[in-house]
């Protein structure tokens, strides 16, 4: 993904405006602009997605609801935020004038000329392969060296319709394999690729950078495709807003924080902590009096409570994840304030699992109805920790939506918290939360009972 802070060079809606309409029109503008005034609140729409926005541990998140925040700070406005389900329906609220920015990745093309002004930060994507990282004798450099490979894309999907395409111009000879969409997903298929399930699939660049944070392993350098260029946008009707959002990108200020939001979500690793969990002499960490004390106000085994605190840090009061998540029990800073926890204990024992213990049995009271058999709900109190309570709340709706247990974890509400990563299941009306990473909530659970089984083995209680 390339963005201002020195990944492209911007074709600013001015100057766009001014090859287009002329000169004249381009210094009326930049006069009106001066005459307007912001509201008071922005009214911002946008869309669920890895990219654009989502709510992770309660707290919400996304690259551009990071940078539109910004921009209402740097200006002094309120944010408004609606999401929509589609990029249609987004558009209409557009038209409609429900909404006054679109802070969503919006394709620069002649099909949404007459409804949308670009404005604000610019995204170039291309289709890219993913493979593993591999030695140069078999890794693919160029597609001329696709003739005779196997590639998996989703079925009916654009990346299905350009290795198509290619296939042609080359004379034919790539293997390519579709997939359901209900069966798979994008990044479902990075992932096994990862893991060596399938050898190379192909993805937008954004989101094979996005994923890549999480499977460092990956080969994301070549691209199949022409570029594509999109940006936020505003309607025709208030160009004036389209020139203070391009104004506010050239700004110093909006330069610091794109290159911070840009890192955080491009860059910085999202890898889960991982590795054996190695008991000796009968402990499992040097904090196994302090997981004792307090696992005992919640109910809990001290052992399942140390094995969550291994799956969350590796027992290490220093560690800071990319969402900023801090100390043994990583607990997030809006979670810490909630909960009395000041930024300068979060790195404290202690602290952080006292702290931890009370999110968790508000968790398990938030449960206790919908989950009734106490030792099934700590599977679900495990993975609200994870990825916040709304999420579970929505798997526990699509299980009973869809016929499953929604009061059993392996196999029913597991699953389907792996559905709410795929748009046909998070724009179910009965999901209120939208996207989730949910393969990470199930692997994050699966590790800690998998940690907690061993633990039981080989530490007496």
């Amino acid at each position: 993904m390339k963005r201002l802070s020195g990944f492209i060079l911007i074709a600013l809606l001015i100057g766009s405006l001014a090859s287009s309409c002329g000169s004249s029109d381009s210094k009326n503008r930049s006069s009106d602009t001066e005459s307007v005034r912001l509201p008071d609140t922005l009214r911002v729409g946008t869309l669920y997605s890895a990219l654009s926005y989502f709510i992770y541990r309660g707290e919400p998140m996304g690259y551009d609801y990071d940078l539109v925040e910004q921009f209402g700070a740097d200006k002094g406005v309120a944010i408004d935020l609606v999401v929509a389900q589609s990029l249609p329906s987004l558009l209409a609220m557009l038209d409609s004038g429900t909404i006054d920015l679109a802070a969503y990745e919006i394709p620069i093309t002649a099909e949404y000329r007459d409804r949308v002004i670009p404005a604000g930060p610019e995204n170039v994507t291309t289709q890219v392969l993913v493979q593993p990282k591999n030695s140069d004798s078999t890794a693919v450099h160029d597609v001329t060296e696709l003739v005779g490979r196997e590639v998996y894309v989703e079925k009916g999907s654009k990346y299905e319709y350009r290795l198509e395409n290619l296939n042609e111009e080359l004379g034919g000879g790539i293997k390519i394999h579709t997939v359901d969409q209900d069966t798979l997903i994008t990044e479902d298929m990075i992932e096994m690729v990862s893991n060596g399930q399938i050898p190379m699939t192909v993805v937008d660049s954004d989101i094979a950078k996005i994923n890549k944070t999480y499977y460092n392993a990956l080969d994301i350098t070549m691209e199949i495709s022409y570029p594509q260029r999109s940006s936020w946008g505003v309607s025709p009707k208030t160009p004036w807003l389209a020139d203070t959002i391009n104004a506010w990108i050239k700004t110093a200020e909006y330069q610091r924080e794109n290159e911070q939001v840009f890192k955080r979500y491009f860059e910085l690793s999202k890898a889960p902590y991982s590795g054996d969990l190695r008991i000796s002499g009968g402990k499992i960490s040097k904090y196994d009096d302090l997981f004792k004390k307090y696992a005992g106000e919640i109910g809990w085994d001290w052992r399942l409570l140390a094995s969550q605190g291994f799956a969350e840090s590796r027992f290490n009061p220093n560690a800071v994840s990319w969402a900023g998540a801090r100390g043994v029990m990583q607990i997030m800073p809006r979670t810490a304030n909630a909960y009395g926890l000041s930024r300068k204990n979060m790195a404290n024992p202690e602290a952080s699992i006292r702290t931890a213990t009370k999110i968790i049995k508000d968790l398990d009271k938030s449960l206790s109805k919908r989950v009734p058999d106490d030792n099934e709900r700590k599977k679900f109190v495990l993975a609200a920790y994870n990825s916040g309570l709304a999420h579970v709340l929505d798997a526990i709706a699509l299980a009973k939506k869809y016929g499953k247990d929604p009061t059993v974890w392996f196999g029913n509400v597991a699953e389907t918290m792996l559905w709410k990563s795929n748009p046909k299941y998070y724009n179910d009306p009965v999901v209120k939360y939208g996207y989730s990473r949910g393969g990470e909530t199930t692997s994050y659970v699966n590790k800690i009972m998998n940690y907690y089984d061993q633990s039981r083995r080989q530490v007496p209680a």
